[in-house]
């Protein structure tokens, strides 16, 4: 279902949670079923399950669709992954961080739950080797004290038996951001626009698209 709504009523939603793109021009149900079969060829979606509500609103300009993630079977280490890497294209943001960011609302208690409280950590745009990452992720655990995790951690990760099983033993200690989060809203000039959905997306992938450890 695929509703308009105001800014006023956006502001009430602090105590829900959702993926907004930015900048989407053209029709609301097209986007919708894009980005359902988007996100379940990239397994974020996953046993069938597909976003069923979507809020549509305009912001500075811009037409803003706001995919509610209530009651979705959802990959959230993987969305947050894909939300990074789509940012420049569709100014992915939470609807958590739209909120106090983009409104100037006030969030008492920012809805991730499906997220705990992690140390952040920049790992996007990082070069994507592997043990590379993982010693990245280390140093940030030991910075905020936690050395004991970022043995942990470590250990674990090169037991891993792959490249994807190491990335997802990495997100559980540490909470993966980018390179360029910190970069000023103006400085990110390409997603300030209204594109088209069947733009090619990046082939590369987010961690450098490296291969399976030995």
């Amino acid at each position: 279902m695929i509703k308009q709504i105001t800014l006023g009523e956006l502001r009430g939603m602090t105590d829900r949670e959702g993926l907004i793109l930015q900048g989407c021009g053209g029709d609301p149900q097209e986007w919708l079923d894009g980005i359902n079969g988007l996100l379940t060829e990239e397994g974020i979606l996953r046993n069938g399950d597909q976003f069923r509500e979507a809020s549509v609103f305009e912001h500075e300009g811009l037409t803003n669709i706001l995919f509610h993630m209530d009651d979705v079977d959802l990959d959230i280490g993987k969305l947050a992954i894909w939300r990074l890497q789509t940012k420049p294209e569709f100014g992915s943001m939470w609807l958590s961080d739209y909120l106090p960011n983009r409104l100037g609302v006030h969030v008492d208690e920012a809805p991730h739950a499906a997220e705990p409280q992690k140390p952040d950590c920049p790992l996007i745009g990082q070069d994507g080797n592997v043990f590379n990452l993982i010693g990245i992720a280390a140093q940030t655990l030991r910075q905020h004290g936690l050395a004991d995790q970022a043995k942990e951690m470590r250990e674990r990760a090169m037991g891993s038996g792959s490249y994807d099983q190491a990335l997802g033993v990495i997100m559980e200690y540490v909470n993966v951001t980018s390179v360029y989060d910190d970069m000023e809203d103006d400085e990110d000039e390409d997603w300030c626009r209204e594109p088209e959905y069947d733009e090619e997306m990046p082939e590369e992938q987010v961690f450098g698209g490296m291969g399976g450890m030995c």
